[in-house]
Parts: C-alpha cells; sequence; structure tokens
C-alpha cells in the first residue's frame, strides 16, 4: 500500500484479554489496518479518548456490549461526545440481544456477532469506512423482525422520493453507495446526495437508524422488504 494511503486504525475496546490479541495481530498483518488502542473496559477507554487530540482519534472502535463497570451501550454516548469521528461497530454474543436496537439509536455504525470471522469483522471496519453499515446476517434478521413487530408510525418517512426509497431499500440489502450507483445507472455523488438526503428526512444518523425508521414510517413493509 502506497504511504500516502493512511491505515485504517482500530481501537479494540474488549474485556477478553485472547480476543485483543488475536485482532492486534490480524490487524496489524493487513497494510490496510493497523491496531490503534487496546482497553479490557470502556472506563479506561474512554478516559484515553478523552486526552486524546481528535486527529489521533482511531477511525473505528469496536466495542463489547457487556463489559464491565460501563457497558458499551453506555459508553456510546460518551464515545460519540469524546470522538465523534469515530465510527463505532458493537460487538455482541447473541443474535436476540434487544441491546443491539438501542445501540442504533445511539449512533453505532455496525453490528457483528462476536463469533465472526476476522475476514467478517475487517469488511466490516470497511464498509463503515465507506460510509455503509456493517450488519451480521443473523443480527438484520432479528432487528428487522422486532421492528416489524411495531405498528407503523406516521411521519418525515412520507416526504422521500421513490428513488431515495430505491436507494434505501439498496441500502437495507448491505450494498455499498458504489454498487448502488451501479445497479441504478447514477453517479456515486447523485447516491452520496439521495444518502443525505435520506438521513436528514428520517433523522437518522446511520444506515441501520435509517432502516429501522422505514419499518417504524411504514416505508418498508414486509412484503415490500422481500
Amino acid at each position: 500500500m502506497p504511504e500516502s494511503i493512511k491505515k485504517i486504525q482500530v481501537m479494540v475496546v474488549e474485556d477478553h484479554p485472547k480476543y485483543r490479541e488475536v485482532m492486534e495481530l490480524a490487524l496489524n498483518k493487513d497494510p490496510q489496518f493497523e491496531s490503534h488502542s487496546q482497553f479490557g473496559t470502556a472506563e479506561r477507554a474512554l478516559r484515553y479518548l478523552q486526552e486524546l487530540r481528535s486527529t489521533d482519534h482511531p477511525s473505528v472502535i469496536l466495542l463489547d456490549l457487556n463489559l464491565p463497570g460501563i457497558s458499551g451501550l453506555d459508553s456510546i454516548r460518551w464515545i460519540k461526545e469524546y470522538a465523534p469521528e469515530s465510527k463505532i461497530i458493537v460487538l455482541t454474543q447473541s443474535d436476540k440481544d434487544a441491546d443491539v436496537l438501542k445501540a442504533i439509536k445511539a449512533g453505532a455504525s455496525g453490528y457483528l456477532l462476536k463469533s465472526s470471522s476476522v475476514s467478517q469483522i475487517k469488511e466490516g471496519i470497511q464498509s463503515v469506512m465507506t460510509g455503509g453499515a456493517s450488519l451480521d446476517s443473523s443480527l438484520t434478521a432479528f432487528i428487522l423482525k422486532t421492528i416489524k413487530s411495531k405498528l407503523p408510525e406516521s411521519g418525515a418517512g412520507n416526504a422521500l422520493t421513490d428513488r431515495e426509497v430505491d436507494v434505501l431499500k439498496l441500502l437495507a440489502e448491505g450494498y455499498l453507495k458504489k454498487e448502488i450507483a451501479s445497479l441504478l445507472g447514477i453517479s456515486n455523488t447523485t447516491v452520496v446526495t439521495h444518502v443525505n438526503h435520506i438521513y436528514e428526512k428520517l433523522d437518522a444518523r446511520n444506515a441501520p437508524a435509517a432502516i429501522a425508521k422505514a419499518y417504524r414510517f411504514g416505508i418498508f413493509s414486509p412484503g415490500k422488504a422481500e
């Protein structure tokens, strides 16, 4: 990789030392990534982020939900305050953990099971760094099932254009922005514009939050999503 291309700096907040060790070795072996820092508790990670200059913050934070002391879920709002530019990918043990839904609202950009392979985690990191989302297929099914069980709400979702709905559906299927551009026969810039409008209209921070609201607003019905 050319030296001019900056490596993706990854912080790992996970209470199992062996897991942190495996991630550090895997990241440092890949020329696209670099292990930024590792912590066993949210408290230590938050103190570290608070003391860093903004230019030194990690690109991505892999955050375990179930941590001793302050939980990963509770730490998200503080991470967003101390390191607003850092992307957060939540790691969870369960594919039926309702806290993942709360993490969506808090602003996490990705959600992966801890059983995910190193390759899957790397792919997830790359996805959120290019403006996409990182959703484990099991978690996606759980999230959508939970959201569909709620009655549709009326709201800003009605303001989405047909093209914006098309873009959002493809985001929900896991496509990256450049792939959406190719599928719809439009430019990457146009896709980015549509996505920004979607986030603004739905008052969403990221793709998973926008997808969640699409179901709540009735933009996606079970029939439309399939």
